[in-house]
């Protein structure tokens, strides 16, 4: 007798025999459903923010397990971290002279996980660390940055430097990831924890992407006015989308190996 599939099973069925094109416009209409689900379920647009730190640092806690467990941090971006220690150090400054708040305390704890697996992947577990694979050079993202913050930046009443340097750690921020994909482009399998990582990561740049949004959304276009003038506003909102459609890819493979119940992920030749 055959089995009968799930409801979600049959709809995920039929969306993998679909062509590039119709999963591409599936996948924004997707997102804009989750958009408008937020923009309802959500009150305070402010917390979908708190939420993308918070997950950020569950999948910060998802590596200190993998490193603790099983002694290895094979599969790992030692660059990848170390740009998302550089944008959260520069955003806890920012946060401290700027606006000391939740964020501050989030980011804290954060930028503290992340320099502990910084320490496990540089000295107690350099061994297994894959260098030959992790091969993604740091200057092809930190040049650019750094002249786009100086040249693109919030025209607030705040120090130049201090200003400056809040659009470092947004541009930084949204390329961060970039090594880590590099890796997994370059192994081609993923192994659980490492995947669970980078889903959150992909999670918690959708929920900062849909924070941004909807603000805007909400306030008929008085944010951008807020944030200053010039190319600014837009730069904000084009680094909080671009992080999201990074990470969008490697999301759906991800959801596709849950749902086919394969606990390790096989990436195929050009997905990163």
């Amino acid at each position: 007798m055959k089995a009968v599939k799930s409801p979600i099973h049959a709809v995920w069925s039929w969306v993998r025999r679909q062509p590039p094109k119709v999963k591409a416009f599936l996948a924004v209409v997707t997102g804009m459903a989750a958009l408008v689900l937020l923009r309802f379920i959500v009150h305070d647009h402010d917390n979908l923010f708190v939420a993308a730190e918070a997950v950020h640092s569950i999948g910060i806690c998802v590596l200190i397990y993998k490193l603790m467990k099983e002694k290895t941090c094979a599969g790992l971006s030692l660059k990848s971290q170390e740009l998302t220690a550089i944008f959260l150090a520069v955003r806890l400054y920012c946060s401290f002279v700027m606006e000391y708040d939740i964020h501050t305390i989030l980011d804290l704890a954060t930028l503290g996980t992340t320099l502990w697996v910084i320490f496990m992947i540089r000295f107690k577990l350099r061994a297994s660390y894959m260098e030959d694979k992790d091969n993604f050079a740091l200057y092809y993202v930190l040049v650019p940055c750094v002249v786009l913050a100086v040249l693109i930046h919030p025209s607030t009443s705040h120090n130049i430097l201090n200003r400056i340097s809040w659009a470092l750690c947004v541009y930084l921020e949204a390329v961060s990831v970039l090594p880590q994909l590099r890796v997994m482009q370059n192994t081609k399998i993923v192994e659980p924890f490492t995947a669970h990582y980078v889903f959150a990561l992909g999670v918690a740049r959708f929920l900062s992407c849909a924070h941004w949004v909807l603000q805007v959304v909400d306030t008929r276009g008085r944010l951008l006015v807020a944030l200053g003038y010039g190319l600014w506003p837009s730069m904000v909102l084009i680094s909080e989308i671009v992080q999201t459609f990074i990470l969008a890819d490697f999301c759906y493979y991800y959801v596709k190996s849950v749902f086919g119940g394969q606990l390790v992920l096989r990436l195929p030749s050009g997905v990163v």
